[in-house]
């Protein structure tokens, strides 16, 4: 069901920052120039990667995020475990599969419903990091060329791939400025992917294996905090016994 909106008018409204609250009770929640009800808006919540209060989305689908969580989560993992080793798999093949057809194509697809249904963050987060895989996968396949153009100076390489990792480490801390009033694993999932990718331009830059692994710690976490956004996306207490709960995290200062 569709928000109520409530003629601002008819009520005084404090001063209009990014969302301000109205009524006796605080029992409206102005957002632009429209009032709603409090109860009628959406809270922030990992599973749909809705970061703060909204109304909700005119368009009925399904739940985009649980997929998209889905393909980042599985993908991460996949790519962490190759960071830190594991088994001493060096190949990365496997992994250019992933990032390819599940990670990338599916969060890209995955933003493209989410934006339109107005949930811009999670469009943003998931169709720049679809873009991101994609581009990841393109530096380890050989027919791309990109390691070909460094063959004679893998110095300069190195450097390109940690200011590659560098800019998408800047995205991702600006993604995590928006995650501060959501839920616990929701800004988990975000912090730990940006430290990952400060660790992994560190790593490319420097030749250190220890940056690299302690990447890989990170990422196989994300991926860990990516899954249990995706399951409270898709759990509900019709399909599953177990529902998890979303964990919302303190506001801090006036309401």
């Amino acid at each position: 069901m569709s928000a109520s909106i409530i003629s601002s008018e008819s009520e005084s409204i404090l001063p209009y920052k990014a969302i301000s609250f109205s009524g006796d009770s605080n029992e409206y929640v102005v957002i632009g120039n429209h009032k709603y009800l409090r109860n009628e808006l959406m809270e922030a919540f990992g599973g749909t990667l809705n970061p703060g209060l909204s109304p909700p989305p005119v368009h009925k689908f399904g739940n985009a995020s649980a997929l998209g969580l889905g393909a980042f989560s599985l993908t991460a993992f996949t790519l962490g475990l190759y960071l830190v080793g594991t088994l001493h798999i060096e190949n990365p093949d496997l992994i250019v599969s992933l990032l390819f057809f599940y990670g990338g194509t599916c969060l890209m697809l995955s933003g493209i419903w989410e934006l339109v249904i107005g949930n811009t963050f999670a469009a943003t987060a998931f169709c720049s990091l679809g873009p991101f895989f994609w581009g990841y996968g393109a530096i380890l396949v050989p027919s791309f060329g990109i390691s070909a153009a460094y063959a004679d100076e893998p110095e300069q390489l190195a450097n390109a791939i940690g200011f590659y990792f560098l800019g998408w480490g800047i995205f991702a801390f600006m993604l995590l400025m928006c995650t501060f009033k959501s839920t616990v694993m929701f800004i988990s999932t975000v912090l730990t992917t940006d430290i990952a990718f400060f660790l992994l331009a560190a790593g490319s830059m420097t030749g250190s294996p220890t940056c690299n692994k302690a990447a890989g710690i990170f990422v196989i976490i994300t991926s860990l905090c990516g899954w249990y956004c995706m399951y409270e996306g898709i759990a509900n207490k019709t399909n599953s016994y177990l529902v998890p709960p979303p964990m919302p995290l303190p506001v801090l200062g006036s309401h």
